[in-house]
């Protein structure tokens, strides 16, 4: 991992502790400010947390806000052209995660932080069989694991 994007529903988890993940949250963080990991903070996600909570309650002066740009827009709808969204999926929301998946293409942002498994972390999926390397969604339900931090080894002996 040497650069992460976080998904809204981290920023939630990361500012509630009563949110079930809270910890794990928490726990990348702290590891990705130690290991000088890049945290980027897409301005989707800001609009997204910002419905229900200020901005300003995060630690914003440990992030790199991400604007949505030109290159992004165009990444974005080639994007979407390409993969078919799911009849029961939001096309609102899906659409706001396309929009992360092309900045991270874009940027070169290897992994996504990220609670979304039913539709960020699947349409990654996806879009990873047809692009190896691509960019990886890191799931706060699976707790913390420090093999994303050790490009995927894990350890031996506890």
């Amino acid at each position: 991992m040497n650069s992460v994007l976080l998904d809204t529903s981290f920023l939630i988890s990361f500012s509630d502790p009563a949110r079930e993940h809270h910890g794990a949250a928490q726990r990348y963080y702290r590891e990705c400010i130690q290991r000088q990991v890049p945290m980027f903070l897409s301005t989707i996600a800001i609009s997204e947390f910002q419905v229900r909570q200020a901005i300003n309650d995060l630690p914003l002066r440990n992030f790199v806000v991400l604007p949505f740009n030109v290159d992004h827009a165009m990444a974005c709808g080639l994007l979407l052209r390409a993969v078919v969204r799911d009849a029961g999926d939001d096309r609102v929301r899906v659409k706001d995660d396309f929009k992360l998946i092309a900045q991270c293409q874009c940027e070169n942002i290897t992994h996504l932080l990220s609670e979304d498994e039913g539709t960020l972390a699947k349409y990654v999926g996806r879009l990873s069989l047809e692009t190896p390397g691509a960019t990886k969604v890191v799931l706060l339900k699976n707790g913390f694991e420090t093999h994303w931090f050790e490009n995927g080894q894990s350890r031996l002996v506890p």
